[in-house]
């Protein structure tokens, strides 16, 4: 990281901002869009088939749910990756670094345990935003946790 940001206070949680607004704006939209087709629908259509569209609709706000939900929380004890199907949770002794290259997706988070996860929650799409998320991140791993001095 070029620039040094000192680490935030805590607790803190980093989460993208676009991300979160298209995946519920698209989940309302798409729950209202199968309502209105459910009761529009032609003849044919009775009402299983009627009520199996509404649950479709649900079912895809669901998936765009679990895409919107995805954050970084940072505490006293250590930091959680909310990811979109899964969350893990590390105490600081256990987190070795964070890297984030350009053009990632997101950043990636190294363990002591030799796994490495992308932490979702910060997403590389917000640019600047991104770049700062991932700053203090490793600031607070430098501070707190069993990360390799520069």
């Amino acid at each position: 990281m070029p620039e040094h940001v000192p680490a935030p206070p805590l607790p803190v949680t980093w989460r993208p901002r676009r991300g979160r607004i298209i995946a519920y704006g698209f989940a309302v939209l798409i729950v209202l869009g199968s309502v209105i087709m459910a009761i529009f629908i032609a003849e044919p259509f009775m009402l299983p088939d009627r009520i199996a569209i509404v649950a479709f609709g649900c079912l895809v706000a669901f998936v765009l749910h679990l895409l919107g939900r995805v954050r970084v929380e940072a505490d006293e004890e250590g930091v959680t990756l909310v990811n979109a199907v899964r969350t893990h949770h590390y105490t600081w002794p256990e987190v070795l670094d964070v890297t984030f290259l350009v053009g990632d997706p997101w950043p990636r988070i190294d363990f002591s345990d030799g796994r490495t996860i992308g932490a979702m929650g910060i997403q590389g799409s917000e640019k600047a935003l991104a770049r700062r998320a991932t700053a203090e991140l490793a600031a607070l791993i430098h501070e707190r946790g069993e990360a390799r001095e520069d």
